[in-house]
């Protein structure tokens, strides 16, 4: 609605000044920027440190918009002021990527009833009403899971390790969150599959490198003969090379690593064989989110669900695409 009375009031402000015998103030007649408030996680990574400079780099005033950046610093709470905040500014739009699913309701109907679009990236929510957002945009963290399991399966395979049990930990993200969720669910279930997996523990490390070696740590004490680690995202994976190392263990040959996101560092750690195999998590969602906007201003519809493309490298590959790499 207040975009129709925007432009209401322009018609009218035009018209008047014509009917008077003037003509339109020129800076009156510029093109409005559009106004997008983005209620991010935090900086907990690498990755979503690219996910940030994606936003700040695509939503410019050069290519007509107006960014209001918050970082919620892994806090649901001050998430949920930001969008408050930018309901308060009146924004156009509204991107979040929520720190967890639950507990979003009443905030997100404070920007349907202000006429705000929400966008999501990145983290789903659980919500009764899914009008309550106009769209999100992300990676499949289900299958990336699943594309983790997939990937040590055949590995097992050309390995000669098919008939071999294999002790199985898992560093988990932030609980709650999407990424999370997803990624846990599809790696379990497919360990369920495998009478050889044995899953000896999972715990969150939050998805930061400090924190993943604390529990990569716990877990090497507790249990001796770990011959897998899945972590849920790069940082965790590097803390748990490092723990690796400090009992002796050579990471990628004694314990095979298999991580998510897949940024420049984990590159490199492939091509030095300490990480065995990466599933990738997009990180570039800013072009993807205007490309909504963009639509929408049009007055067009959109997807609910848009999934950004994702592969899976290992260290056989990983030198020669490291190259191409944006983040």
């Amino acid at each position: 609605m207040k975009k129709v009375a925007f432009i209401a009031l322009a018609l009218v402000t035009i018209a008047g000044a014509a009917f008077a015998g003037g003509k339109p103030d020129a800076s009156k007649m510029e093109k409005k920027l559009i106004t997008v408030g983005y209620a991010q996680v935090g900086a907990e990574s690498d990755w979503r440190t690219a996910n940030t400079e994606s936003f700040k780099s695509t939503f410019v005033e050069a290519n007509g918009y107006k960014l209001i950046f918050d970082d919620a610093q892994q806090k649901q709470e001050n998430q949920i002021k930001a969008i408050r905040n930018f309901i308060q500014q009146d924004v156009d739009y509204i991107v979040v990527a929520p720190v967890v699913e639950t507990g979003w309701e009443t905030v997100l109907k404070e920007a349907k009833d202000a006429g705000i679009p929400v966008i999501l990236s990145d983290r789903m929510m659980k919500l009764s009403d899914n009008s309550l957002y106009t769209a999100w945009v992300g990676g499949n963290f289900l299958k990336e899971g699943q594309d983790a399991i997939g990937w040590l399966d055949a590995y097992v395979a050309k390995s000669g390790l098919k008939d071999k049990d294999l002790n199985i930990v898992i560093l988990q993200g932030t609980i709650g969150s999407s990424a999370q969720v997803g990624r846990t669910q599809g790696v379990t279930e497919g360990i369920a599959k495998n009478p050889h997996y044995k899953l000896l523990a999972k715990q969150t490390g939050e998805f930061t490198q400090a924190k993943g070696q604390e529990v990569m740590e716990s877990f090497l004490k507790a249990y001796p003969n770990i011959d897998v680690v899945i972590a849920e995202n790069d940082n965790m994976a590097f803390g748990a090379i490092d723990a690796i190392k400090a009992v002796g263990k050579v990471p990628g040959k004694d314990i095979i690593i298999i991580s998510f996101d897949a940024v420049h560092e984990a590159f490199n750690r492939m091509i030095a064989g300490e990480i065995n195999a990466d599933v990738e998590c997009n990180p570039l969602h800013g072009p993807r989110v205007a490309e909504i906007i963009q639509t929408l201003e049009k007055g067009g519809s959109v997807d609910k669900i848009m999934y950004v493309k994702e592969g899976t490298f290992d260290t056989t590959n990983a030198a020669a695409i490291l190259p191409s790499r944006k983040y």
